[in-house]
């Protein structure tokens, strides 16, 4: 399968664009490292390229907007430790509590933005919940647990201590 892949500006925001040969007509995104991320069929003409990521962004731009529930505090925490602990463009669309999440600490879906952290962090220490949000934010740049993944987890001081804490309270929750 022979493709080809280019990056490019639309209204001044970097799209990358993935052309293939087994593609005829469909186009898929996903946001990778920061920037909308285009499969188009190889023949597909600039113009058009443009229109589907103004209609991809706007898409992805809608869905974030009905989430609608940040919580604020986490959501301006989350900016904070971005800045802070990556140098890659990281910008969370949301950053909710979830009271579902009862396996987890935390979930990201890179496509959109979204992080949901378990609720049963609310009471612990601070640096924990931050080592969580970094994790996620992570996933934003490195959707996988690989070697890329670690190093970027790994710019947080307290990755090692707050995965040692997490790991205490799963054993005592299994068993009770």
């Amino acid at each position: 399968m022979a493709q080809q892949q280019s990056r490019i500006q639309v209204d001044g925001e970097d799209v990358v664009v993935i052309r293939s040969t087994k593609r005829r007509r469909t186009v898929s995104a996903d946001i990778s490292h920061g920037a909308l991320r285009l499969r188009v069929p190889m023949r597909l003409p600039r113009r058009d390229v443009e229109k589907h990521a103004r209609a991809f962004r706007e898409r992805l731009a809608s869905r974030a907007a009905r989430a609608g529930r940040s919580d604020e505090a986490l959501l301006t925490r989350a900016q904070e430790l971005a800045g802070e602990y990556f140098t890659e463009t990281v910008r969370p669309a949301s950053v909710t509590w979830s009271q579902r999440q009862l396996k987890r600490w935390g979930s990201t879906t890179s496509t959109t933005g979204d992080i949901r952290l378990s609720a049963r962090l609310r009471g612990m220490p601070g640096w924990v919940v931050d080592a969580v949000l970094v994790h996620e934010l992570a996933h934003l740049i490195e959707p996988d647990h690989g070697p890329g993944f670690q190093a970027l987890v790994d710019r947080y001081p307290r990755t090692r201590e707050a995965d040692a804490f997490l790991a205490g309270v799963t054993w005592a929750d299994q068993q009770a």
